[in-house]
């Protein structure tokens, strides 16, 4: 029976039956794969959120550009406010581009799926270590977050 209460041992039995960690070195080794496993997963979160990002920006200027391509033989000053170019109707881009843009949209779709897949997977495996109700594995999924975190986020920003 397994304890439902967090206690300090050197011994676990950890997601498979033959991750049986019995002794101190097993222990050690089993806490730096759980905080691996950790910084991966939030290392996974940040990649999503990238690409989400990236796909976004490199929509916007093609939008943007078609816009300003219908505004350039215009020479009034009335013709380049603001009111006035949101009213004008906009011509859709070319079958080719938009062809183009869908594909590679949809490609990036297809990896934010797998990617949200490997994380949610990553995830349960994670909460299910923390459920051993090891105190050591615990603060291993701990540490890996914050450490994970304090990696990642801040490429976040560089977007």
């Amino acid at each position: 029976m397994m304890p439902m209460t967090f206690e300090v041992s050197s011994s676990v039995t950890l997601l498979f039956d033959f991750w049986d960690v019995h002794g101190p070195a097993g222990m050690v080794l089993s806490v730096f794969v759980v905080l691996l496993l950790t910084v991966l997963y939030e290392v996974l979160k940040v990649w999503r959120v990238w690409l989400g990002c990236s796909s976004k920006l490199a929509r916007a200027p093609s939008v943007y550009a078609t816009a300003q391509s219908m505004h350039s033989d215009s020479n009034t000053v009335l013709d380049s406010t603001p009111s006035e170019s949101s009213l004008t109707p906009m011509e859709p881009p070319a079958l080719n581009t938009r062809h183009r843009y869908t594909r590679h949209s949809l490609l990036l779709h297809g990896i934010q799926t797998l990617l949200h897949i490997v994380q949610v997977s990553l995830g349960y495996m994670l909460m299910l270590c923390v459920m051993s109700y090891n105190t050591w594995i615990f603060l291993g999924v701990i540490v890996g977050s914050v450490l994970g975190y304090f990696i990642s986020f801040p490429l976040l920003g560089q977007v």
